[in-house]
């Protein structure tokens, strides 16, 4: 079960967290390539990149183990092919907010929340603390606050599908090619 990590070294299984962690990176990344979520998980969640970047990150001395690899598989795919209608909750949610005030990464932490939280089945305790955790580690202390208070409005809500006309919500992607992982780091 564990593949090999250079020479004598072994990759440990993955827990939830790292899954998470990972799949925000992925997400982050996304944003800039344009990638499929399928292209991503081929070539990013590899053995040969995770060599690569461990010694970057330390999230990549270890693989998804089987129920964490589905998570994953799970998650990109949901917060790329539901972008458009998370970026819409943000941009309900952070009234006052123009979106391109809000950085990339809170952004991609919001998106990752709300999907676990709608679509994942994810408790919404625990999807919080990750997102804020994330948001102090990624971002900053205000915007783990800033996070904090668009999740809570997101859950408190009985009917967050109910949107303005136009909420204005366009957080597009760029129309490049798929690059490999060096592109973007």
């Amino acid at each position: 079960l564990l593949q090999k990590l250079g020479p004598g070294k072994a990759f440990k299984p993955m827990n939830r967290r790292q899954a998470r962690e990972l799949v925000l990176h992925m997400i982050f990344q996304q944003v800039f390539t344009g990638c499929s979520a399928e292209a991503m998980l081929e070539s990013y969640v590899t053995p040969g990149n995770f060599e690569t970047l461990v010694e970057e990150y330390s999230l990549y001395a270890s693989m998804p183990a089987q129920n964490q690899e589905s998570y994953v598989k799970e998650a990109l795919p949901g917060a790329i092919e539901r972008q458009t209608e998370l970026v819409r909750y943000i941009a309900k949610y952070a009234v006052g907010w123009n979106l391109a005030r809000i950085s990339r990464v809170s952004k991609c932490i919001l998106r990752l929340a709300m999907l676990e939280i709608r679509y994942l089945g994810i408790p919404m305790k625990a999807s919080v603390n990750e997102a804020l955790e994330l948001a102090k580690q990624y971002d900053s202390e205000e915007a783990a606050q800033f996070v904090n208070g668009i999740l809570a409005s997101f859950i408190a809500d009985p009917d967050p599908d109910a949107m303005p006309e136009d909420s204005g919500a366009q957080d597009t992607v760029p129309e490049e090619t798929c690059g490999s992982t060096e592109d973007v780091q």
